[in-house]
């Protein structure tokens, strides 16, 4: 049997669980980004208006979709610089935030990080507890940890508004959402979520490293620092750098099985969050169950996939006598690169679900998975990160899909497409299918240069067609902002260039067209709803939306998969290794 009852019930669990905190913390958010009084808000309050007014912000003005992206930009390159300058700083930042004496980050490195976490990508080309300061860590790393997760969902609500909004003109302010977002949901949420891991045993502290000696007379440097305050926002922000190089798979950052599923849940949870938000801030709920359900379905996909690939494992392994037979405990199968206190059901969880969304973090290795175990992440990411999605990109990058989808409902029944009572023409497709081609012609050029110039393959420590997958996903990873890594690249400077501008380009090019669609949809009237109309909130629109996302993702990437983890697959049967 390739897969355990015990792991379908571990799944079904996890979705349930999903399920249950979605209604309440989309509630909550709806209420937090209308302005609605929320039970932290005598406390938060006064906190709101003392920073507007420091900082000359009045809540009251809006911005046109146009002035909310230069508020963004300019934002998140002040916050790029800033990151940069500590990281090449940090010989000075003294013993308390810097007890190792670490020296300052190569420059090239130094601005792929920059990059990486102002994008809320946070691919490490780098290993942290020999690279960063305590100060890089907090200051500035999980600083970005929060206000690139609030950016996210702030471009969400104001796209969102959008979508509501009748014969208007503004999406909001930049300023306030992304105040809201930080004081109200992710700081309380992370002060209470570190506290329950510390309680679990992730450390907190500002020690020198521990000097021990084994049991054999070896010496041991055990690092120390402050991991928990930064874990919980790296996944409630879907952020997934690890301050460990080894990331959450390191017991410091995730010791238990409690911690695991925690961790898992934040990943997860605000993305759920965000598709119930939409449907009560455009007056249907139904609207953001619809997406809610695209997205659990393609989840289960994926797991339906992933995890009978990884539990079957390898079976070359079975002309060496390896005992192959998957059972309750979860003994055999592909337990490479896998913690064996998670096992490989929630190594394939924890996989699926941090490249579902945009975190990025991981408990296992993704290199060491199935060729089609692996390919599910690598998919996930291509797809945009729609399934829950990240903190605002999978909103709004799976309102964008909705968008084609219902121009495509449209154009089969000769009908004007529309979404929300708002009808969709030719400006807000041409804006949608601009958003979505970004990607993969940024994924699939920058994978294409790098696979035949010297510079790009020299890294390459995997031949065959695994080696095109380790490309394939380095770059899905940097424009999807994800973070994740196949491994088997070196961080070469001709990496730490491509990826760090393809960081950027997945972030900010993907934005603006979206943001050009809010701000044209929030002019327009709504239209009473006619027989013509084609329903978004039944079982026909979630079949078609699966299917237009399942049809461009293969359409878009297949050619380049059957050259990477597809052919990888047939060799592998075939017994062919490299």
């Amino acid at each position: 049997m390739p897969v355990t009852v015990n792991s379908v019930v571990q799944v079904l669990v996890f979705l349930l669980l999903v399920l249950l905190v979605t209604k309440p913390l989309g509630l909550y958010m709806a209420k937090v980004f209308t302005g609605e009084r929320t039970w932290l808000s005598p406390v938060l309050v006064p906190v709101e208006r003392l920073l507007y007014r420091w900082s000359g912000v009045d809540p009251e003005e809006e911005q046109k979709w146009s002035g909310y992206v230069i508020a963004m930009l300019l934002f998140s390159v002040a916050g790029m610089l800033l990151l940069y300058l500590l990281e090449r700083t940090q010989q000075w930042h003294g013993s308390l935030f810097n007890p190792q004496g670490l020296g300052p980050v190569e420059e090239r490195l130094a601005f792929n990080t920059a990059a990486s976490f102002t994008t809320n990508t946070n691919w490490q080309f780098y290993t942290g507890e020999q690279t960063m300061s305590y100060l890089t860590q907090m200051a500035g790393l999980a600083f970005h940890n929060f206000v690139s997760a609030a950016t996210g969902i702030a471009l969400a609500v104001a796209l969102v508004r959008g979508l509501s909004r009748r014969s208007a003109q503004t999406l909001g302010n930049f300023w306030v959402d992304l105040t809201r977002c930080i004081l109200y949901i992710l700081l309380p949420v992370s002060i209470i979520g570190a506290l329950v891991l510390v309680s679990q045993g992730v450390i907190q502290n500002f020690n020198p490293y521990t000097v021990v000696h084994t049991l054999d007379g070896a010496t041991q440097t055990i690092a120390q620092g402050p991991v928990a305050s930064q874990e919980i926002i790296k996944e409630m922000g879907t952020n997934g750098g690890g301050f460990f190089n080894t990331n959450s798979a390191h017991p410091f950052e995730n010791p238990n099985e409690l911690t695991n599923l925690i961790e898992m849940l934040a990943i997860i949870s605000i993305g759920a969050g965000l598709f119930y938000m939409f449907g009560k801030m455009v007056g249907d709920t139904r609207q953001g169950w619809a997406l809610w359900a695209v997205s659990a379905s393609i989840w289960l996909v994926g797991m339906a996939v992933a995890l009978p690939a990884e539990q079957v494992g390898n079976p070359q392994l079975s002309t060496y006598g390896v005992n192959q037979a998957v059972t309750a405990t979860q003994s055999g199968g592909n337990m490479e690169g896998k913690e064996v206190r998670y096992g490989i059901t929630n190594s394939v969880l924890w996989a699926v679900t941090t490249t579902d969304t945009s975190c990025g973090a991981v408990n296992s290795f993704h290199d060491s998975y199935t060729p089609l175990g692996g390919m599910i992440p690598l998919t996930n990411i291509a797809l945009g990160e729609i399934i829950f999605g990240g903190v605002g990109s999978g909103l709004y990058g799976m309102l964008m899909f909705a968008i084609i989808a219902v121009f495509i409902a449209g154009l089969m029944v000769g009908r004007t497409p529309e979404y929300l009572g708002k009808k969709i023409e030719r400006k807000e497709v041409m804006m949608a299918a601009l958003a979505l081609l970004i990607l993969p012609a940024s994924i699939l050029g920058f994978s294409a240069v790098a696979s035949v110039l010297q510079q790009g393959t020299v890294s390459i420590l995997n031949p065959g067609p695994h080696g095109l997958s380790e490309i394939l996903y380095a770059y899905t990873s940097a424009n999807g902002n994800n973070g994740s890594a196949f491994a088997g690249l070196s961080g070469s400077p001709y990496y730490n260039w491509t990826m760090g501008f393809a960081m950027l380009i997945g972030r900010f090019a993907f934005l603006i067209p979206i943001m050009a669609f809010g701000g044209s949809l929030v002019q327009k009237r709504v239209v009473p709803a006619g027989l013509g109309t084609f329903p978004t909130t039944g079982p026909l629109f979630v079949g078609l939306l699966i299917g237009v996302i399942l049809i461009v993702g293969a359409l878009t990437y297949f050619p380049a998969y059957s050259l990477g983890p597809i052919v990888e697959h047939l060799l592998m049967l075939s017994g062919k290794t490299f």
